[in-house]
């Protein structure tokens, strides 16, 4: 079904948006038709977090088709009745793909999102020719967040009162949220409220996973995107994950947990570079710096 969605009705994103049944699970999901030559890019997307805050970066990358959905008991995408793990979820996304009648797809996945597309990754590897994450870790092995940062992240209340997100965005998630409360008037405007089950049940398909022991079997090229001021995320992260993906390439961003959306203008040319293997992306006047054998960490202004 043809279909325009927006969060703001005067920039209108035309996509195709389907809702899909899948072993009674229902999925909301998003297809921005692309005319270049490049694999679709499938967005995973961060806890909690619908489908239409992936538009700015969307926006950016216009010609390349990109599929997007809400996770089960986010957007509108049904509660599931049993919790689930990143494998079952996995597999889901997996059917998804054949119902929409995608085969090989790149994919990108942000935060909680990421950690879910390098377990699609590591399931689908046929299915997957490139990976790119974004503010993610390794799950359970992973240098962790302050705990008082932590703790704004245990419910989904910030999702439900904009007032709360308006306190406690700048400490969550850095960068520019820290100087621009309009950034988080904007950003509160764009969410659609998540089930308080279902934002449980993406926190318990988190708990107690990690790709620790089998990253270092992604063979995809991959692009890892960090924030330097990065609350939820600590920088080291990243650099762990560099070193163990083989065929890994780091870049960090000058900016918090949600530079997609705040650098969107910066990154989505590197993005695109690497979707399609342009090697010139590795060029530029910013200084480099080795982060392990054959591979660059560039720190994006």
């Amino acid at each position: 079904m043809e279909t325009t969605f927006s969060t703001n009705i005067r920039e209108p994103m035309r996509v195709r948006f389907k809702t899909l049944n899948i072993n009674g699970q229902v999925i909301r999901a998003a297809i921005r038709p692309g005319n270049e030559p490049i694999l679709p890019l499938l967005v995973f997307n961060g806890i909690g977090a619908n489908l239409e805050l992936i538009k700015p970066f969307a926006d950016e990358l216009q010609g390349v088709e990109i599929i997007a959905f809400d996770a089960p008991g986010t957007g509108g995408s049904s509660t599931p009745t049993l919790p689930y793990r990143f494998s079952g979820l996995s597999r889901l996304i997996g059917k998804m793909l054949d119902e929409l009648n995608y085969g090989q797809v790149n994919v990108l996945g942000v935060s909680w999102g990421g950690a879910l597309a390098q377990q699609f990754a590591y399931d689908h590897p046929y299915r997957c020719r490139r990976l790119i994450l974004a503010a993610t870790s390794m799950g359970s092995v992973a240098v962790p967040a302050k705990l008082s940062v932590l703790l704004k992240l245990a419910s989904p209340r910030r999702y439900v009162q904009p007032s709360y997100m308006q306190r406690i965005a700048a400490s969550i998630y850095g960068g520019a949220f820290r100087r621009n409360d309009n950034l988080i008037k904007k950003h509160s405007l764009k969410i659609r409220s998540p089930s308080g089950l279902g934002y449980y049940y993406q926190l318990l398909a988190g708990a107690g996973w990690t790709s620790f022991h089998w990253l270092h079997n992604i063979q995809q090229p991959t692009l890892i995107l960090a924030g330097d001021d990065d609350p939820i995320i600590p920088i080291a992260n990243a650099k762990l994950m560099a070193k163990r993906i083989p065929n890994a390439e780091l870049r960090v961003i000058r900016c918090g947990h949600l530079f997609l959306l705040t650098k969107t203008k910066e990154i989505a040319p590197i993005v695109r570079d690497f979707l399609t293997d342009n090697k010139r992306r590795l060029t530029s006047p910013l200084p480099l710096e080795t982060v392990s054998l054959d591979l660059s960490n560039e720190v994006i202004e």
